[in-house]
């Protein structure tokens, strides 16, 4: 990918729920906090106890929401369970102009709608070794009904039929360390930083 002198780079990151990809994203964050955001979305839905507007979400209306929508405000925008939450264009983009690297976690269909409206961002797609492993650790977490689990699996199936739209994919196998090394190795390279963090 190319991107603009001095400008941010936008990573796009997605992966079946039980991949390990909340793990992954601490550890680069950990290491390059300093130079990378993470995306904060806005949302429709009411704040929850401890949630801090613009650091957890940005609340808004659904009129303002709608309202934005049709101002092309936002470069993703979906509907769960009666609340609207999308990406707002401004944020990433002043992030971006600034020369801060901007991380969205989102899942495959707004990754999508994301790569068509800045084609310039970068996707990365985290798999499990096997389907069979990554219906073990969902098994293995003995926090969700069966019904939950099985429903987790179905979207991870159709997810997972979609990783070769991205422009990487890692695998997060026994070693997550490895998995780890390779992301890294994706992030130096796609924000031009190899030379400031060489090992």
């Amino acid at each position: 990918m190319t991107n603009t002198p001095g400008r941010g780079v936008l990573f796009v990151y997605s992966g079946p729920s039980g991949v390990g990809k909340g793990t992954l994203k601490e550890k680069l964050f950990a290491e390059f906090g300093d130079r990378l955001r993470y995306s904060v979305s806005a949302t429709t839905r009411a704040a929850r106890p401890g949630e801090t507007d613009g650091a957890d979400y940005f609340f808004i209306s659904r009129q303002e929401f709608l309202h934005r929508v049709a101002n092309n405000d936002f470069l993703e925008y979906a509907e769960f369970a009666g609340n609207l939450y999308g990406t707002p264009r401004s944020y990433v983009e002043g992030l971006l102009s600034a020369g801060t690297n901007v991380l969205l976690e989102i899942e495959v269909q707004g990754a999508m709608q994301v790569k068509r409206r800045m084609p310039e961002s970068v996707s990365v797609f985290v798999l499990p070794p096997s389907f069979e492993e990554l219906e073990r650790r969902l098994r293995g977490r003995a926090t969700e009904t069966e019904e939950k689990i099985r429903e987790r699996l179905e979207t991870a199936r159709r997810e997972l039929e979609c990783a070769k739209d991205y422009d990487y994919r890692v695998v997060n196998g026994a070693d997550i360390s490895a998995a780890y090394a390779e992301l890294r190795r994706i992030f130096l390279a796609e924000s031009g930083e190899e030379t400031s963090h060489a090992n």
